[in-house]
């Protein structure tokens, strides 16, 4: 038995920002309700499970399929296999009261040894259509959260036990939803985030964008990009032959705020980063990766434009000149610009972790069915 008392939750997030960001923010949520909070996780996240406000981070082994040849196959169905073994044990020894899995392959494992040890599990959605880890799940979860309207509609069975919570963002992100959007009558300030997928295409169209904006938009200009460490120096070049101040890097600890301080965004459109550009309020392009199998983040950007908070600019179509145009017709139309930063964030929900967290609480028997 655990020294503490304490109810205990465990949360089954992969080792990318997309599924560890949404899990933060309801093991927060739950911490003020006094739950205690455990994370199971693969190797990726080693280097954040030390900063995740977990009372304990435990690696389970997974496998993505990365092929349909025998040898992927089998490769997957082993590390599966030892994922659930080792779950099974470490659920028996830390007892939660309830699972929350945030989708990926990586929390198979943990939500199959919860049920096999009957054990209530949640999933939650980040995505506008439902992931692969998690439609494998959904028959047999307790319940499922969804970020987005009519996610689980399609199915009786899951729309029967889904709940809209929104997907829950960071306290930074909160924080920076606090910041009203600028005034668009001096300097223009541009945010181009990638992600780790969509990085080199950015570094490849965003500065010949630049260099073709009408000159008097872009005098006014200053831009934030990250870029992949290999893409710096040449986007770093490009900025400055233009003559347009720039921060450009891999990573920025404090991209919340600088999107708050932002006039446009341009970006791919996964989940966390469509989610957080609706709490915070921000116009932005969005550019969703074009290969994915279940077409994710054109729907993530497709509820975003829907609402009228951003353009959607299919890859095929995002080049210098097509970018250069967009940007020039927003910077001048002003009153656009901040219809479009209302219009995200009224599809915004700030309040998605503790939507989340009563939703757990309840499923786990720590709060009456409403």
């Amino acid at each position: 038995m655990r020294p503490d008392a304490r109810p205990l939750v465990l949360l089954a997030a992969g080792g990318t920002g997309g599924h560890l960001f949404p899990a933060e923010a309801l093991a927060n949520a739950l911490g003020k309700r006094g739950v205690l909070v455990d994370l199971a996780t693969d190797e990726r996240a080693v280097h954040y499970g030390s900063v995740f406000p977990a009372r304990e981070t435990h690696i389970i082994p997974s496998e993505t399929l990365r092929g349909r040849d025998p040898i992927s196959i089998a490769k997957m169905v082993t590390k599966l296999g030892l994922g659930f073994a080792k779950a099974y044990g470490m659920l028996g020894r830390v007892k939660p009261s309830a699972v929350v899995g945030f989708g990926g392959y990586p929390t198979l494992p943990p939500m199959w040894a919860a049920r096999a040890r009957k054990i209530p599990t949640i999933i939650h959605d980040a995505n506008a259509v439902m992931g692969r880890a998690n439609r494998m799940l959904a028959d047999r979860a307790s319940a499922i959260a969804t970020s987005f309207p009519d996610v689980a509609a399609k199915n009786p069975q899951w729309a029967g036990k889904a709940t809209l919570t929104g997907n829950p963002v960071r306290p930074a992100v909160l924080a920076a939803a606090e910041t009203p959007y600028p005034a668009v009558d001096g300097p223009l300030r541009i945010i181009v985030t990638g992600g780790s997928q969509g990085a080199r295409i950015m570094s490849d169209i965003v500065p010949p964008a630049i260099e073709h904006l009408d000159p008097t938009i872009r005098a006014r200009l200053t831009v934030v990009q990250q870029a992949r460490k290999e893409d710096i120096e040449r986007v770093r070049q490009a900025y400055a032959a233009y003559g347009v101040p720039a921060e450009v890097a891999p990573f920025f600890p404090d991209l919340p705020a600088r999107i708050a301080s932002g006039h446009i965004v341009v970006s791919r459109a996964g989940a966390s980063t469509v989610s957080e550009l609706a709490v915070i309020g921000r116009p932005s392009i969005l550019v969703p990766l074009p290969h994915a199998l279940d077409q994710d983040q054109l729907a993530n950007a497709n509820v975003l434009a829907g609402a009228g908070g951003a353009i959607v600019m299919p890859q095929a179509d995002f080049t210098p000149d097509r970018l250069a145009d967009e940007i020039n017709i927003l910077a001048r139309a002003p009153e656009r610009l901040t219809r479009m930063a209302a219009a995200a964030k009224s599809a915004g929900f700030s309040d998605a972790a503790e939507r989340l967290a009563e939703l757990v609480l309840r499923v786990a028997g720590m709060r009456p069915n409403s």
